[in-house]
């Protein structure tokens, strides 16, 4: 029974102790005071996901700051400040001496693209690590956490010698056909975690006002290139899951900068513009199916959407509940729970790596917002089969990398 209620309390209701309190960014800050005093009284429903947590934190604790001028390549503008990334689906082209133009291989990750070399892998350290200090620092009231996050996070950010500038012009370039692409703006969708944990670390007390505005600004510079950039008006035609997380970064960023109207804007944007054309009448995102990973990208545009979801909570633009003609944004997160439990056979779409868990933060956050034991229920199946999984620990949030 403790477990249930622990879940339950954790899922679907908040603390009516905490309900003044700020509600963070993402994460639901009340649902989070919950689960930090079960953890507290040695509840030990979510130990494991607590124990793996913990450990990498401790881990990022003995890290380097992270900074893009760590970099051996310098983009096509030769400043080091620059981000830059290579197409993680391209390859070297084996029918020409100098192997250019690469070319395409959907769902195959050329393993060149996550090397030093290049910020991608970079990008993704420093988005893991600050958001493992940030939550240890929460849910263990241990300042060395909230420490260490803030040197990262002043080191990526605002250090003259060594932060990034606020744009993606040279992210996801393919050698041999252009220096940078509006797709690669995907990668920054780890700079919402980055945010959800300055937004903890401030909402805890261990970082000041000042600190904060330091960043906001940041944020907000960025947020204006992607409005107004040609990359960043590229990447928001996207029909797919890219659209759909440039719709979310931008609705992100807006709020956390503290632009709650821009924020409502892209909200908007987003429901008739992305979700409803993306979701069909049985729920399937069709865009998603039609990829040789298609469960996977199927949960990685859910968590764009329980993202949305989420923000629009808080500017109080109804997101969980819209629906147009037949479709739902609910029988997007139905879909995907009515094959939890069941084997890859049963997925009757293309995928190279079937990974039932990928699913756990959809179904957490689709349990949150709908409160239906469907949910719940899938909730229960894949917390039995990853414990450890650290979306257990961040209600509000999903994560599917």
């Amino acid at each position: 029974m403790k477990v249930k209620f622990l879940l339950l309390t954790a899922l679907l209701g908040s603390s009516s102790l905490y309900a003044q309190k700020s509600a963070c960014l993402t994460y639901d800050c009340a649902q989070m005071e919950v689960i930090k005093a079960h953890l507290v009284e040695g509840d030990t429903t979510l130990a494991p996901a607590w124990q793996a947590l913990q450990k990498k934190a401790d881990e990022a604790l003995t890290h380097q700051p992270y900074s893009v001028t760590q970099k051996k390549l310098l983009p096509a503008s030769g400043d080091k400040h620059d981000y830059y990334s290579f197409g993680p689906y391209w390859w070297p082209n084996p029918e020409t001496k100098d192997a250019l133009p690469y070319v395409r291989k959907d769902g195959q990750i050329n393993p060149s693209s996550k090397t030093d070399d290049t910020d991608s892998k970079r990008m993704v350290q420093f988005s893991d690590d600050v958001r493992v200090l940030a939550l240890a620092a929460f849910y263990r009231a241990d300042k060395r956490y909230a420490q260490k996050a803030e040197v990262m996070l002043n080191t990526w950010f605002v250090n003259q010698q060594t932060r990034m500038n606020p744009n993606l012009n040279y992210a996801q370039a393919i050698p041999g056909r252009v220096n940078g692409r509006g797709i690669g703006i995907i990668d920054t969708r780890v700079l919402i975690d980055v945010a959800d944990s300055i937004a903890l670390l401030h909402y805890a007390g261990f970082l000041s006002d000042e600190q904060v505005q330091g960043y906001k600004h940041w944020y907000s510079a960025y947020t204006s290139w992607l409005l107004t950039s040609p990359n960043g008006q590229e990447e928001a035609n996207w029909y797919n899951n890219h659209g759909a997380w440039y719709d979310t970064q931008v609705t992100a960023f807006s709020l956390f900068s503290g632009n709650k109207k821009q924020a409502d804007q892209q909200i908007e944007v987003f429901k008739h513009r992305h979700l409803i054309s993306q979701i069909n009448s049985n729920g399937e995102l069709s865009a998603e199916l039609e990829r040789t990973r298609s469960f996977h990208y199927s949960n990685f545009a859910l968590a764009a959407y329980a993202r949305m979801g989420r923000y629009g909570e808080q500017t109080g633009n109804d997101v969980w509940n819209f629906q147009l003609d037949s479709r739902t944004t609910k029988s997007a997160f139905a879909f995907i729970s009515s094959q939890v439990g069941k084997p890859a056979s049963e997925w009757q779409y293309p995928e190279l790596k079937y990974t039932p868990e990928e699913a756990i933060g959809p179904m957490l956050a689709a349990a949150r917002a709908y409160k239906d034991a469907t949910f719940v229920q899938s909730v229960d199946i894949l917390r039995k089969v990853d414990a450890k999984n650290i979306n257990l620990l961040t209600p509000g949030s999903a994560l599917v990398r």
